[in-house]
């Protein structure tokens, strides 16, 4: 279908059912116009493709709800994909390259003749779409080239994951053009990760990009991260009376990536001194009892946030169950004890680097200056800077959203619904 024909039936409401199972009713009319845009975009940055083929791709942003850096130690989890999403427009050629145009950025290109790791591209674009295209050859399947406009709403320092939205999204294309599709979304996941850990250079568990990828409300057990356990939720928040919101302090996340990595040396060290490589394997009876000599050979940061993550790797299997009955309260409390367990023992609310700027803790005691007791808040994702997460009744919503954006600026609260669907194939 050429840019023209997917125009004229997008105006026409072919794609209207899909659009609005992805975004919803309310939000259709604006996410055509978004898509009519992106083609048109693409378009103008590749003329030559006037009259070819094209195919449109979309992968959601996620949302952590339980389980706070509990993943990277093959522990358990709760998250969510949510609405807002990356887009893609792109055409498959048989080039062994890989040019992408994201909006605001300048195009990226990737030879898949070199997909070898260079030190002077971590931390880029060009190193994720190289490490996603040797993720799948490693894999034993088949890469190919395209080209591709790209567009975000997921915010990139926003506690959404704009990266893995970003990989699950390269992924998805690679898959689908290249695959026929044929690739297990936690497969296109795990691709994600080995491309974040050894090409960008971010030390990270497999939630962001299985969130991403699989779509929905799910429970995922790390604990053997080559075949994760997954159980998939059908609760819908609205239904009982509350909304998730994301409010985006707008802290800086400049020279803090070895601030999210110490999280993960600290527990692993732990674990090593336990006989494990992970925490998941480590016996906790036996942590608390050498806890004397874990802290003559670990810092007690370490052995406080290994004490975090024994409490809310189980704390999301109890979240989990929660939901599974329906027990609305029993589930935020569970939130708001994970809240006070990253606050506290996870100590990732705020930088060390800068105690004088505390975004998070200033959200957090915010929410509950202006909610009381009616809400459950906690850090979300990564933390020391970004974002807090907050299920509060729908009815306190439009006043809350506008009272936390009058403190950290217009558009910095997101009301977020739970996507069904993973990365996908539109068109």
């Amino acid at each position: 279908m050429t840019v023209k024909e997917y125009i004229k039936k997008l105006e026409t409401g072919d794609f209207d059912s899909k659009l609005t199972e992805l975004y919803g009713k309310t939000d259709l009319d604006r996410q055509k116009n978004r898509y009519k845009a992106a083609a048109e975009k693409f378009t103008e940055i590749f003329p030559q493709y006037g009259s070819s083929d094209i195919s449109i791709f979309s992968a959601p942003g996620r949302t952590e709800i339980g389980g706070n850096h509990t993943d990277h130690q093959h522990g358990c989890v709760l998250a969510a994909a949510v609405n807002l999403d990356i887009i893609g427009v792109v055409h498959f050629h048989s080039e062994p390259v890989i040019r992408i145009k994201s909006e605001g950025y300048l195009m990226e290109s990737v030879s898949l003749t070199d997909l070898s790791v260079r030190e002077e591209e971590r931390e880029t674009s060009a190193a994720l779409i190289k490490g996603i295209a040797e993720g799948f050859r490693l894999m034993g399947f088949k890469i190919g080239g395209f080209d591709a406009y790209i567009t975000s709403e997921v915010p990139r320092g926003s506690g959404l994951s704009s990266s893995a939205a970003f990989e699950i999204l390269i992924g998805t294309i690679i898959n689908c053009g290249w695959n026929k599709g044929e690739v297990d979304a936690v497969s296109v996941a795990q691709i994600g990760q080995y491309s974040e850990n050894v090409y960008f250079g971010k030390k990270s568990g497999l939630m962001d990009q299985a969130a991403s990828s699989v779509g929905g409300l799910v429970f995922m057990d790390f604990r053997s991260p080559e075949n994760p356990e997954i159980k998939a939720h059908s609760f819908d928040f609205e239904k009982y009376g509350y909304t998730i919101c994301i409010t985006d302090t707008k802290g800086s996340h400049s020279d803090l990536s070895d601030e999210y990595s110490q999280v993960t040396s600290e527990m692993t060290a732990i674990a090593k001194e336990l006989g494990c490589n992970y925490l998941c394997d480590a016996d906790e009876e036996e942590f608390y009892r050498q806890i004397p000599r874990l802290r003559s050979v670990c810092s007690d940061r370490a052995v406080l946030r290994a004490m975090h993550f024994f409490d809310d790797n189980r704390r999301a299997g109890q979240e989990s169950e929660a939901l599974s009955e329906k027990n609305t309260g029993k589930f935020l409390n569970l939130i708001r004890e994970s809240g006070e367990s990253s606050a506290n023992l996870l100590q990732n609310l705020f930088s060390a680097k800068r105690p004088d700027e505390q975004n998070i803790p200033l959200a957090l005691a915010l929410s509950k200056h202006i909610l009381k007791e009616d809400c459950a808040v906690r850090v979300h994702g990564g933390g020391f800077a970004g974002t807090i997460q907050a299920i509060i009744p729908m009815r306190l919503t439009e006043i809350y959203a506008c009272e936390m954006e009058r403190i950290f600026g217009k558009g910095a609260c997101r009301r977020l619904k739970i996507r069904s669907e993973g990365g996908v194939k539109i068109l």
